[in-house]
């Protein structure tokens, strides 16, 4: 399977590139400085672009079986939702059908996972920006159209992989650890490809 990386220089990005390598697929890596990837493999090629530019992802995404967004943005929130948008627009041009996207725990009906602190101080007031970009971002992969996958990870930890991560869980789940290791997001991720898993859904994820 040919599949592109958008944010693949990201913390959790560089994780799915390696994972999706080791796994067999053939990736290409986009990037407004791939090279910071500092990875060479057989099947692995980079794809220089911003994906703000429409021309230049509409480019990048030709040739491809599937698509995986793990954009990111920091604090500016002005970037996923336009982002994304651009990358529906190239796979519906292309006949692209199959997007994994990377959202957050606490969109939508996940927020009711979140604790004080996060649903408060960090979205309420810190990464709000944030936030708001992930909810429009989540509003056009699920009007999009394609045979779309969320996911919703909870707080990224540089931790080894513990294979041990709890995921789909709906409004009823307690006790959430709130945070997961960024192996273990890219190991799910690809999982939910290459199984074709939670198609049209979203995916809560946590430990």
């Amino acid at each position: 399977m040919k599949v592109i990386v958008f944010g693949a220089t990201g913390s959790v990005g560089r994780e799915i590139v390696t994972q999706a390598l080791a796994d067999g697929f053939f990736v290409t890596a986009f990037s407004r400085d791939p090279q910071r990837l500092s990875l060479q493999h057989a099947r692995l090629q980079f794809a220089q672009g911003d994906v703000r530019d429409a021309a230049e992802v509409r480019a990048a995404v030709a040739g491809h079986d599937a698509v995986i967004c793990a954009l990111g943005a920091g604090l500016k929130g002005d970037l996923r939702a336009p982002g994304t948008l651009n990358i529906i627009t190239a796979m519906q041009h292309h006949g692209v059908r199959r997007l994994v996207c990377l959202s957050t725990l606490g969109v939508g009906d996940s927020a009711v996972h979140l604790n004080f602190y996060w649903k408060y101080i960090m979205f309420g007031l810190l990464l709000r920006r944030a936030f708001r970009d992930h909810v429009a971002q989540e509003h056009h992969v699920v009007a999009s159209g394609l045979d779309w996958t969320l996911v919703r990870p909870s707080a990224y930890t540089d931790g080894p992989r513990r294979n041990a991560v709890q995921h789909g869980f709906g409004p009823e789940k307690r006790r959430l650890d709130l945070t997961i290791a960024r192996a273990d997001v890219a190991a799910f991720t690809l999982t939910t490809l290459k199984k074709r898993l939670y198609l049209g859904r979203t995916a809560n994820l946590s430990c």
